[in-house]
């Protein structure tokens, strides 16, 4: 069959499975942390992108962001010159295999779901953006905007791919994203902060701790207020936003000592704040050190500064969100971080969207449905034709 032919929709559906089932099958784990296997990277999967997209006729080029881990980015020519430039990208890396009770990679059909790392998050977004694409084929050209597809690395940890994109390739006039969103549009999210805390003290034997300085019992009173007033300052009525409510804090990690009896000389906690638009204006970071400051520990406890992540806040009135917005299941705002907000950040109003559901992702039996991928497919094909 050649690519600009018509597609009949019972084909297409096997289409969309067989891209995902593809997909799913290659593996390419973010190597950051503890991925759970040494099938790491995400070339391969970038080059499966690349060749499906050159048989599309796009122009192709993989572009390396990372040793061993490029972007691919597909940019299908336009019939015109000066139409807006639109962006399709999802994320090539998916999150570790360590503790998964089904095969990561065996991309297994069952029950109407295909399982496996990646199934949702987001190689069902990716498969159901090319499997749109081939059905749109040659009148890809023709569409009201010049549609580029890029593949983004390293979504999962430090967002490198849609940095490293957005950095040098400006001037697109939107971005939408795939993420697993039900094919609800989020033009919103909260930003992200992790930072650390730390206390010290004093190392003795166990037996007579008198003689020390216990560091995690430097820390325990400041956890307390991090739960409580600290927390409280966060859920102002002043910070609420009206899609994303209030802000978040979870206290993620502590270490403290290094064996039961040595009085502990040093405490490290890791915070993960989620906060809306109007606590990012504010200036989070001063405001946790005013807080430590406050509560009488500055002397005490060191703060760490970690990159803050900006929220997302894309008008909602954007023409290119309110296309979106009608092509799929209307509006939404979402807790989590993507890469919409990178491409956001450099200028390029982004969204995202796409099939599946975020509770499925980074589960151990994570899989997405058939039938959610036909919608994801269904979905994007009726955005390009929108504008």
């Amino acid at each position: 069959m050649k690519v600009d032919e018509v597609i009949p929709q019972r084909a297409m559906h096997s289409r969309v499975v067989q891209i995902c089932r593809d997909l799913v099958s290659t593996p390419s784990v973010n190597p950051e942390g503890d991925p759970g296997t040494d099938k790491t990277g995400e070339l391969a999967c970038a080059e499966y992108a690349a060749d499906f997209c050159r048989h599309l006729g796009a122009e192709v080029v993989l572009e390396e962001v990372l040793p061993g881990r490029p972007n691919i980015i597909a940019r299908f020519l336009s019939d015109a010159p000066g139409k807006p430039r639109v962006l399709l990208g999802p994320h090539t890396d998916t999150v570790s295999v360590g503790g998964m009770t089904i095969e990561p990679f065996g991309a297994e059909v069952r029950d109407g779901r295909i399982y496996g790392r990646g199934a949702c998050d987001t190689k069902g977004t990716m498969a159901a953006m090319l499997a749109a694409l081939e059905e749109l084929g040659s009148s890809v050209s023709g569409l009201g905007a010049e549609i580029t597809f890029a593949g983004f690395m390293g979504e999962e940890t430090g967002q490198w791919g849609s940095r490293h994109f957005a950095k040098h390739h400006p001037g697109y006039a939107f971005g939408l994203v795939g993420e697993p969103t039900g094919c609800a549009v989020v033009h919103t999210h909260k930003g992200s902060w992790w930072p650390r805390l730390s206390t010290s003290g004093v190392a003795v034997h166990g037996s007579q701790p008198e003689r020390g300085e216990n560091a995690i019992l430097k820390m325990l009173p400041v956890l307390g207020a991090l739960d409580g007033p600290f927390r409280r300052l966060l859920a102002s009525p002043e910070f609420r936003h009206p899609v994303l409510g209030d802000s978040t804090l979870n206290i993620g990690v502590i270490r403290g000592g290094t064996r039961t009896n040595i009085v502990p000389d040093a405490c490290t906690v890791n915070l993960d704040i989620r906060f809306t638009p109007a606590i990012y204006k504010e200036g989070l970071d001063g405001m946790l050190a005013g807080f430590l400051d406050d509560q009488g520990f500055g002397g005490s406890v060191k703060l760490h500064h970690d990159r803050i992540c900006a929220p997302l806040d894309t008008p909602a009135d954007n023409p290119f969100v309110l296309k979106a917005a009608a092509a799929g299941h209307g509006l939404t705002g979402a807790t989590w971080f993507c890469d919409a907000l990178c491409l956001a950040e450099a200028g390029i109003p982004s969204v995202a969207a796409g099939p599946g559901d975020i509770a499925q992702a980074h589960t151990i039996d994570e899989w997405v449905s058939i039938a959610a991928l036909d919608e994801g497919v269904a979905f994007y094909r009726r955005f390009l034709e929108s504008l």
